[in-house]
């Protein structure tokens, strides 16, 4: 099996320049490192131009495949006039002096490119009489778009044009005013059945493509681009490198889907049961409060039954109808089937906050719940709020899992199991949606939902929310289906950009609220956000790095924050530990004379990572303390602000970077406390431009502990907690330092805008031999005799039904 081919997705013309071709792919080992491109028109070698994609958005783009791609090839080839007078054109791949061919194409397909326009359909459906077709067609110039019947006449009756920000890679050369995403919508007669034709003409192209049958729903589609998946695997690597790739992925699945997941752990009839016989000593009444506006008469009505069938019978459905010709008599039915029920019909639309608002004024329970009008809440669901609140009465906000349902309300999908309370992972992306509930007391403090945030009112709510509450409290079992297609697409995220940004003016009123000065801004990915702090002090860092010899990678390190550092305030204190290499004392020779606020001072003594880090703290005259292994290196040159900024908050005790290996691969973002039975860095050896689990890379969040290896903390804190703890001398005093801030009432911060390489403890070597084993089994010994409780009662930042078996946030076994 060859695994260094490469495999074009897409070949197109230049919507500009007619004799200039454009292609798209990747390698099939993800990286375009030792490889190179050629292409030959017959035997005649052509320019070639290629520009490399790679980051985030890559990643996310190819997360389907079933290749791990890391990088994506744009090459632009420029064609001769005569193009049309040979034979075939060839694109050669060569790796390490070995070549192959990666991609043939004959004149007479050529010559049909180029009468063709590149488009894409990402999603069909059909529904209520009618059918909606989205993608993306990119032309030089306006394209006209048509659905047609089977008998090729058009229907159309409804034409969107979009813009797509993620086009614009793969058409550098396009207009950026441009809107190549579109949706196409017509009514169609119950018998007729297509097959159905999107059709797209421009002055001198046209394409038409045969839609899918509507009646096959979602599951074939995303069957059918599964196999496609495995079509063109199957192209470049033959039948047993295939069968070899999908048996693999199927061990590493098989029996740990959701699905069995779900056979396993959702809550059996037997147990709904014993639910409804329980007797509370104080029962909370919730009111789950419902917008309506052109609900879905069947959806409406499996969202009314699913709190009908709730185990916990004090609740109250309170709905505002804002449709109330097509509602009102479903309404009328339930309410006077159950007094429980009740609604006020409006006057006209006023929007999701205005008709929330509404719907809010019903309620008299003791706590306000938040329901969409076409979700699902599961029978358990108020039971299990109503039973956290019974053993924890000071419960003032609650939130719990979630997963996705498909629109025929059978087929769940893509669980979220969320973290317990965290602030600064709620300020990155809407973690918490549903099912979420707060006391009727905090919302009034808190205030109704706001209109200017319309889009994002639910963030902004439980934003407010969380201000005034004490005790917020996480339920980590689904009590939640959202209701959305199987293979829904971000065919449209553009469409929602109102959305993001008032989502980006939430989070920066909650800033402001709060007292901080702070600047957001929309994240790589729609939906996620980035803080940038604007405090006004620049405080003194003192930047503390034990070291014994290896001065080439100590001088990589320090060199790296002079050259790039955006931040200058700041000193180093090298902590010089029994180095015995000449070069290492010339090197703090040459520093020290080089730099004023650079000071070498000696410690005696075996290494002891703690004892030589609170040996440097003594020496500092910084307000914080950056804590800094000899074998990193500075990425980006924001690195110390991005770290400061989040540290200066007073709620904040200790913040990490996100640490990578040479290789580009992940060896810090975070610490889970009870990975491999004591902690563990999370997503180790993922790609650096992976998203994670929901986001979870590259989102700022809290955490129980970060890596010692970059790790920022304010020198009071330090101090307040007796520093490093002695008694680990090399494993886990950090993560135990993590801890003791955190029994202090501070936060511990991951930022993932704060990158550097990691090396990997080179001055010290490998835990190898008998007697670093036994310290380290030692050591081991003692973490656990320190913090036993939280390790086996799990950690809050990390949820009971994922894994601690693998770094990766799968699924428990």
């Amino acid at each position: 099996m060859d695994t260094h081919k490469f495999f074009v997705e897409k070949m197109r013309f230049h919507l500009k320049d007619k004799n200039k071709l454009v292609f798209v792919g990747w390698f099939f080992d993800g990286s375009t490192r030792e490889h190179s491109l050629h292409v030959y028109l017959d035997k005649e070698q052509l320019p070639l131009q290629i520009q490399i994609n790679k980051g985030a958005e890559v990643r996310q783009k190819y997360i389907r495949s079933i290749n791990e791609i890391e990088e994506e090839v744009v090459g632009s080839i420029t064609l001769p006039e005569d193009w049309r007078e040979h034979r075939k054109l060839r694109i050669e791949s060569t790796y390490r002096g070995e070549r192959a061919t990666a991609y043939t194409i004959s004149k007479a397909k050529l010559m049909r490119l180029n009468k063709e326009i590149s488009y894409y359909v990402e999603n069909c459906h059909r529904e209520d009489g009618r059918v909606t077709v989205t993608g993306w067609c990119m032309s030089d110039g306006e394209v006209k778009l048509e659905l047609l019947n089977a008998a090729k006449q058009p229907i159309s009756e409804k034409v969107d044009h979009y813009y797509r920000k993620d086009l614009l890679s793969i058409f550098p050369e396009c207009d950026k005013e441009n809107k190549p995403g579109f949706l196409v919508s017509a009514k169609v007669e119950g018998s007729e059945h297509g097959p159905f034709f999107l059709e797209m003409r421009n002055a001198r192209q046209m394409s038409r493509t045969k839609l899918r049958k509507w009646d096959e729903g979602t599951k074939l589609q995303y069957m059918m681009e599964k196999a496609g998946d495995a079509v063109r695997y199957l192209e470049r690597n033959g039948v047993s490198a295939t069968i070899y790739k999908i048996n693999s992925k199927l061990r590493k699945k098989e029996g740990n889907t959701y699905e069995n997941w779900r056979k396993k752990y959702t809550v059996t009839e037997e147990e709904l049961a014993e639910q409804r016989k329980m007797q509370f000593t104080s029962p909370k009444r919730f009111s789950v409060i419902v917008p309506l506006y052109q609900t879905k008469p069947e959806y409406l009505r499996a969202m009314i039954d699913s709190i009908l069938t709730q185990t916990y019978p004090y609740w109250q459905l309170c709905m505002a109808n804002a449709s109330p010709e097509e509602l009102t008599p479903i309404l009328e039915e339930y309410a006077a089937k159950d007094s429980r029920i009740c609604f006020t019909n409006l006057e006209k639309n006023e929007g999701i906050s205005g008709n929330t608002n509404a719907a809010l004024t019903l309620a008299d329970g003791d706590y306000i719940v938040l329901a969409d009008h076409d979700d699902i809440v599961p029978a358990n669901a108020l039971y299990e709020f109503a039973a956290a609140i019974e053993k924890e009465p000071d419960i003032d906000m609650l939130y719990s899992d979630e997963d996705k349902v498909d629109m025929d309300g059978k087929k769940f999908f893509e669980p979220h199991f969320k973290s317990d309370f965290n602030v600064d992972l709620l300020c990155s992306t809407n973690y918490i949606c549903h099912l979420f509930a707060a006391r009727k007391d905090v919302v009034e403090r808190a205030g109704s939902f706001r209109a200017e945030y319309d889009g994002a009112q639910d963030l902004d709510f439980i934003l407010r929310c969380s201000e005034q509450a004490k005790h917020i409290y996480h339920v980590p079992k689904i009590l939640y289906h959202w209701r959305c297609h199987l293979n829904s697409t971000a065919a449209n995220p553009e469409s929602k950009l109102y959305a993001f940004e008032a989502g980006r003016r939430a989070i920066e009123a909650h800033y402001e609220r709060l007292g901080i000065p702070a600047r957001v801004e929309n994240a790589q990915f729609y939906g996620m956000y980035r803080t940038h702090y604007e405090w006004k002090e620049e405080p003194l860092v003192s930047i503390i790095i034990p070291n014994k010899d290896h001065a080439a990678d100590l001088a990589k390190c320090i060199g790296s924050i002079y050259e790039k550092s955006d931040y200058r305030n700041f000193e180093f204190i090298i902590v010089e530990n029994n180095s015995t290499e000449e070069e290492t004392f010339a090197y703090y020779k040459k520093l020290s004379a080089e730099h004023e606020n650079v000071h070498v001072v000696y410690y005696e003594g075996g290494f002891n990572y703690s004892k030589i880090n609170n040996f440097g703290a003594a020496a500092a005259r910084g307000e914080y303390f950056l804590l800094l292994n000899n074998d990193t290196e500075m990425i980006d040159g924001a690195a110390i602000r991005e770290l400061l900024g989040y540290c200066m908050r007073e709620d904040v005790g200790v913040v990490g970077a996100k640490l990578l290996y040479e290789d580009d691969t992940i060896q810090h973002a975070g610490v889970v406390v009870g990975f491999g039975g004591t902690a563990g860095h999370t997503f180790i050896g993922k790609n650096r431009y992976d998203t994670g689990y929901f986001g979870r890379i590259l989102c700022a969040q809290d955490y129980s502990a970060v890596t010692a290896a970059c790790m920022m903390t304010k020198r009071s804190v330090y101090e307040a907690v007796g520093g490093l703890t002695e008694e680990l001398a090399v494993a886990f005093n950090d993560i135990d330092y993590c801890l003791k801030v955190r029994k202090l009432g501070k936060l511990v911060v991951y930022n993932p805008y704060a990158e550097l390489y990691h090396y990997e403890s080179k001055s010290r070597g490998l835990e190898d031999s008998p007697e670093k084993v036994e310290r380290f089994n030692g050591e081991t010994e003692i973490l656990l005799s320190f913090w036993r409780d939280l390790i086996e009662n799990g950690d809050p930042y990390y949820n009971c039904n994922l894994t601690l078996d693998n770094s990766d946030f799968s699924l428990r076994r």
